[in-house]
């Protein structure tokens, strides 16, 4: 069975805006595409709120630099098949980097950190999936309003400068605001029927990965 580790933020973990809350397990992104591969993968699911590419952001107890975090989950969960990366929502807000040009750079590096890792048992590195979120939307929310202010127009701006990535480095590459919307309730996260939307199009896409 191929083991696939899924790391992301709060569209990842299941931030759902109506609550606010988390959405049902079974409507999780990660657990569609567990579901959907039909017993042929073990999909890892590692999200956290507020996970940035790899960018401090001490607003919270826990440790959000994806960055710094990467390295023990490859080791924890080793070996590896395939490394699905969905961030850089949270790289938009103004006080953690507020350009997409940073959220590019930051994903170059974790697909160094994945590349590079000391992996135990000389297990080779895994495949990589890079995935740019959906653009932020307008919202009334004032705190999120006020939290990712100037972040629509950068976050439309993370599809290219992924794909970029992907293609200079051998990585595949998903747009999952070709699929999803992010809710006006927050501006940023993804109701149920979206966020099962995510996991429902990447499947075609890692059986393909892990197929080839």
């Amino acid at each position: 069975m191929k083991t696939i580790l899924c790391y992301g933020d709060s569209l990842t973990w299941g931030y759902d805006a109506e609550g606010p809350g988390r959405h049902a397990y079974e409507d999780r992104w990660p657990s569609v595409l567990q579901a959907k591969l039909d017993g042929t993968a073990q999909v890892i699911p590692e999200g956290l709120n507020g996970r940035t590419t790899a960018y401090d952001d001490w607003l919270s107890g826990a440790d959000r630099n994806g960055a710094r975090l990467l390295p023990a989950l490859l080791t924890t969960h080793a070996p590896l098949d395939l490394v699905v990366i969905l961030l850089g929502s949270n790289d938009m807000k103004p006080f953690v980097c507020g350009r997409a040009i940073g959220a590019r750079q930051g994903m170059q590096r974790l697909v160094d950190i994945v590349r590079g890792h000391d992996y135990p048992l000389d297990a080779p590195p895994p495949s990589i999936l890079l995935v740019a979120p959906p653009p932020l939307c307008a919202t009334d929310d004032p705190d999120f309003a006020a939290m990712f202010d100037g972040g629509i127009a950068e976050s439309a701006k993370l599809a290219p400068l992924y794909a970029q990535v992907a293609k200079e480095t051998g990585c595949a590459f998903f747009d999952a605001g070709a699929v999803a919307r992010t809710t006006a309730l927050d501006g940023v996260h993804l109701d149920a029927q979206n966020t099962r939307a995510v996991g429902a199009a990447l499947e075609p896409v890692v059986r393909d990965i892990l197929e080839s």
